[in-house]
């Protein structure tokens, strides 16, 4: 099959892999439908190997070259004997941690953070970037019949947009800065949007991303954070001018990691979209 794969920095490379064999009990062969290009897919291309594994994982064995790709959809090609809740055919989109059973951080919920946890297309044999992928059952989730394959492969990183929300305690009614206007930034004032907020600002200092933004008429108010009047925009309509009470980082740099501290109320609650770990 065909796949890219990580090698080194700035050394990708597509080519033909054996595909997964038959699946183990627990597990099941995804045909690949649609695969995402994350901001850590790029920081692995210009200076990995940062997650990429150069040994072999712990838990999986794989090492580099891996075939990358966490951000992905597909159809179930094959099944593992043990497997009851998915059926060939089925739809489905990928959740990319995988977890050791009885690790500590595993069992308080916060395996994400654990030396033992593996990533799919990072420390795992098999990525969205080949024609097929091999996981778990536990790493599916089978998508409704109104969700398309496209928007199948978004699950992952809309849900690191909702994690940031549901971090940020966000009421209905509330205010939200986000900063930033990339995926995971328009992912986050959507789901800003739907928790409730009332008024939702983002922040962009690129104007093609900006324009962009507008286009999509989804409600937000788009400012430019080099403007000289940016705080007093931002500030201005909130109650008393003390600030938003949710603000999220998404930009990823210095400047709007201040802004974030700088614009959200006392009381109020900063949180950051980072992705995957």
């Amino acid at each position: 099959m065909k796949a890219l794969r990580f090698h080194a920095a700035r050394d990708l490379r597509l080519g033909d892999i054996d595909p997964p064999a038959a699946p183990e009990p627990n597990d099941v062969i995804v045909a690949v439908s649609h695969c995402g290009i994350c901001g850590t897919d790029i920081h692995e291309y210009l200076d990995g190997p940062i997650f990429v594994s150069t040994r072999p994982h712990p838990l999986t064995g794989a090492s580099a070259p891996l075939v990358l790709g966490h951000e992905f959809s597909g159809r179930i090609a094959a099944v593992g004997r043990g497997v009851s809740r998915f059926s060939e055919g089925d739809r489905v989109a990928i959740i990319p941690h995988l977890n050791k059973p009885g690790d500590y951080f595993v069992r308080c919920g916060i395996g994400h953070i654990s030396d033992t946890t593996a990533l799919v297309g990072l420390s795992s044999a098999y990525g969205g970037m080949g024609e097929y992928a091999v996981l778990p059952q536990d790493n599916i989730v089978k998508l409704p019949n109104g969700v398309s394959d496209e928007q199948g492969a978004l699950f992952e990183p809309m849900a690191v947009a909702v994690n940031a929300i549901d971090r940020g305690d966000l009421d209905a009614g509330g205010t939200v800065l986000v900063t930033g206007a990339g995926p995971i930034g328009v992912l986050a004032a959507m789901a800003a949007k739907a928790a409730g907020a009332s008024r939702v600002v983002v922040s962009e200092a690129n104007p093609a991303r900006r324009r962009r933004l507008e286009s999509l008429e989804l409600g937000y108010e788009i400012v430019d954070p080099t403007a000289t009047n940016f705080g007093n925009i931002v500030l201005g309509p909130t109650e008393e001018g003390l600030g938003v009470d949710v603000a999220v980082e998404c930009a990823g740099n210095e400047r709007a990691l201040a802004d974030c501290i700088r614009l959200v109320r006392r009381g109020g609650t900063s949180s950051a979209g980072g992705h995957l770990r």
